[in-house]
């Protein structure tokens, strides 16, 4: 069903929160764990994280300005946390190259089909890392899966980078919104599934794929307003800010 996009602009005035002001008394963060959930697929839980994105109906949003640096280092120090591994700094606007695929140039989707409408408004951008890469992976596959394309892919990829930064989120006890989980930020007790359901990247990348369908004429529509109805966001507009860097992933991983 279109939505009148017009009407979410007066939200953008409300998104300016940056990326690092989620990432409060890392400082003082001193346990972290990894819950395993079946097909051994791995959801963070972070204590004393202040979660990165929440359902309302849908998931909720947080807008971030243009990234024009690299992580923060109360950032940099929550990613060690939950990966139990040390981050390498990257430049901004670019991933670790972990992410290249040996493809012909000629088999890439073409930009006409990853960005049919043109981005909307400044473009944030976040340097991935191995665990990131992976669950883009898994989004990729499962557009292929559903058969929502190219075009669905980056949907996908860009809306959980506003939700979650393509990490795989488990319960943040005190911190979590609500019942918010995973790489969409799907609520169990909204009925997308269970707290292992929508854990699974597969899953929920699938779930996330399978209501973006039944949104009519959703290809036709701006990929904040596609995402949006599926969602449900607090910040309907925060979504567009990743486009740009959800079409190069999609176009590297397809």
């Amino acid at each position: 069903m279109k939505q009148d996009f017009t009407r979410w602009l007066p939200a953008i005035a409300q998104t300016k929160q940056h990326f690092t002001r989620w990432l409060p008394a890392i400082a003082e963060t001193t346990q972290s764990k990894i819950r395993k959930v079946p097909q051994g697929k791995a959801a963070l839980s972070i204590a004393g994280v202040a979660a990165i994105g929440a359902l309302a109906f849908g998931p909720t949003a947080i807008a971030a300005p243009p990234v024009t640096g690299g992580p923060h280092a109360g950032a940099v120090a929550a990613i060690d946390l939950a990966t139990g591994k040390k981050t390498e700094t990257v430049e901004p606007a670019q991933t670790t190259g972990a992410d290249k695929v040996n493809q012909p140039a000629s088999e890439k989707p073409s930009r006409d089909k990853l960005i049919p409408h043109g981005v909307e408004g400044a473009q944030s951008r976040v340097p991935l890392d191995d665990a990131q890469i992976a669950n883009a992976k898994e989004i990729v596959k499962a557009a292929k899966d559903t058969g929502v394309g190219e075009r669905g892919a980056v949907i996908g990829v860009a809306t959980s980078l506003q939700e979650s930064k393509l990490y795989n989120l488990g319960h943040l006890g005190a911190y979590n919104d609500h019942d918010s989980q995973g790489l969409f930020q799907q609520r169990p007790s909204s009925g997308w599934g269970t707290p292992e359901q929508v854990t699974d990247p597969d899953y929920s990348a699938k779930a996330f794929f399978g209501a973006l369908k039944n949104v009519g004429e959703w290809q036709q529509l701006p990929l904040t307003a596609a995402a949006q109805t599926v969602q449900v966001s607090a910040f309907p507009y925060a979504y567009a800010q990743w486009e740009e860097q959800a079409a190069d992933i999609v176009q590297q991983l397809w």
